[in-house]
């Protein structure tokens, strides 16, 4: 079929336009056979994306979802803060069950190394925020997955504190560097209410020269990869972790994560200009969910919503937590579709809603004065007066995994997805109905 792009490159970006968990991963997984190099740029290990192939599930981390699909290279960009152990251990897994990781891994030697005494930082601050209330504020915890990954973005802004992949491969600089680093964390961890000896920058700097050494394989300059990659004609496909509602600058701040994780990361987190992408898919399921805190106007916190989540299995890839779930908020989603230039949709997760006599679908927020607005609320303070304005759709009882193309869903399935189209102005490329990589109804 013939997709729209917003110009001439051959080149696709995936991202999701709601709070994470849009099923990602499975439509990079299904693109992959059509690009030759698949790229993420932003996030850490503390995004999780599920691919299913063949009745066989895999969990996926920092490794792009392309890793499964033979023939393919893989890029994980300078955006993204990397742990060597929990990439390691991904290899491991991977490998163990029939997954080649050779060459077709490569790893930016920018890349911000997320350190043990990150992870240390991030339990110890988020449990300081979530002590520290008052009758006037409450707490001030974010709902962080305490990966690290938000204190390892902040050692890169603050750039004499940084370790980055390369550093991993010297080991003499690397001490040096962890000698003046250590001693800084260890006062930090200390004022923080951590009871833990200092720090040894010898053992630290040891462990990770290891490390590196395992890595050196796959550690090189990513930029001038993907550069060389396009001169000689190959096509890109570029994976987001996280989602745009969670961009540090354009999601529900301050719940969001600590990345640029909409399309307007990929230009930072991988050297490639915006303008050598020609396809933007955005990805949504055909409801809501989140994980952590946050505001989340659509919620449903009663047996509906139970129902949504054990339907769709929504418990966290990478922590094993239940999300919450709620209907589908297209305020939002027509928000991120704007922000990160989306020209096609997915809508995933589709099967999950068969079976509800009524559906609802957000279209507009009331808010606490009485008026009535159709845009997204991108502070958490103004998100959390919202109250949903709802368009009511009738169910439908047939189950749709062996539904073969649009035309055969059931008719209230489409008039389902028809609104979506005609609310966002965007086409639904693809559509969702099951786990599995046939599970995908393709085409407008």
């Amino acid at each position: 079929m013939k997709y729209a792009t917003n110009g001439t490159s051959p080149n696709t970006a995936v991202v999701g336009l709601q709070w994470g968990d849009e099923g990602k991963g499975k439509i990079v997984d299904l693109l992959t056979a059509e690009h030759d190099v698949i790229v993420r740029y932003n996030g850490g290990a503390n995004a999780g994306h599920t691919v299913e192939v063949a009745g066989e599930r895999y969990a996926l981390h920092l490794i792009p979802s392309g890793i499964l699909n033979p023939g393919k290279r893989n890029v994980i960009g300078n955006g993204v803060v990397v742990d060597p152990e929990k990439l390691l251990e991904e290899i491991d897994r991977l490998r163990s069950r029939g997954v080649k990781i050779a060459e077709n891994l490569q790893v930016s030697d920018r890349a911000h190394v997320v350190m043990p005494y990150h992870k240390e930082q991030d339990a110890a601050l988020e449990e300081f925020l979530s002590n520290v209330a008052s009758s006037e504020r409450g707490s001030l915890a974010i709902g962080t997955t305490r990966r690290g990954i938000g204190p390892a973005y902040a050692d890169k802004i603050n750039r004499s504190t940084a370790i980055r992949m390369g550093d991993l491969l010297d080991a003499e600089y690397l001490r040096d560097r962890l000698r003046v680093i250590c001693r800084l964390r260890t006062a930090e961890l200390k004022a923080l209410g951590v009871q833990a000896p200092p720090l040894d920058p010898d053992a630290l700097a040891e462990r990770f020269a290891k490390l590196g050494d395992r890595l050196r394989p796959h550690i090189t300059d990513t930029v001038y990869a993907l550069h060389d990659s396009m001169r000689t004609g190959k096509t890109l496909l570029f994976e987001g972790a996280n989602a745009c509602l969670l961009d540090i600058d354009h999601g529900t701040y301050p719940y969001v994560t600590s990345s640029n994780c909409s399309t307007l990361g990929i230009p930072p987190g991988t050297g490639v200009p915006g303008n050598n992408i020609g396809r933007i898919l955005g990805i949504m399921k055909a409801y809501s969910s989140r994980v952590g805190a946050g505001p989340f106007p659509t919620e449903l916190l009663d047996e509906t919503g139970n129902l949504i989540r054990e339907k769709g299995r929504e418990y966290g890839t990478t922590t094993g937590r239940p999300r919450r779930t709620g209907w589908l908020d297209l305020v939002a989603v027509k928000y991120s579709s704007m922000v990160c230039g989306a020209t096609g949709v997915a809508c995933t997760l589709f099967d999950v809603l068969a079976g509800f006599d009524e559906l609802k679908i957000c279209t507009q927020y009331r808010m606490a004065d009485g008026s009535i607005v159709d845009r997204f609320l991108p502070d958490a303070r103004m998100l959390a007066k919202a109250t949903p304005i709802y368009t009511t759709f009738k169910g439908w009882t047939e189950e749709l995994r062996d539904v073969s193309d649009r035309k055969s869903l059931p008719i209230n399935a489409a008039k389902y997805l028809a609104f979506i189209e005609e609310y966002l102005g965007i086409p639904i490329e693809m559509v969702g109905v099951g786990p599995d990589r046939r599970h995908t109804l393709v085409g407008v």
